[in-house]
């Protein structure tokens, strides 16, 4: 397995990870309107996705 293999794989890996969290967020910030309003949540945690794949790929 090449590096450029390895390092695609880790990126899917991430999307899937942030993907769970995002929705994790969504649902806990629905569930309890006090802490947030679900799409701010959900917003800011893709921001901290597009920044986490802007790094991998720029390597």
């Amino acid at each position: 397995m090449s590096a450029s293999d390895l390092r695609l794989l880790v990126l899917l890996l991430l999307v899937l990870v942030a993907g769970l969290v995002l929705g994790a967020m969504a649902y806990v910030s629905y569930r309890h309107p006090a802490l947030a309003t679900p799409l701010v949540v959900a917003s800011g945690g893709a921001a901290v996705l597009v920044a986490c794949v802007g790094v991998i790929l720029t390597r």
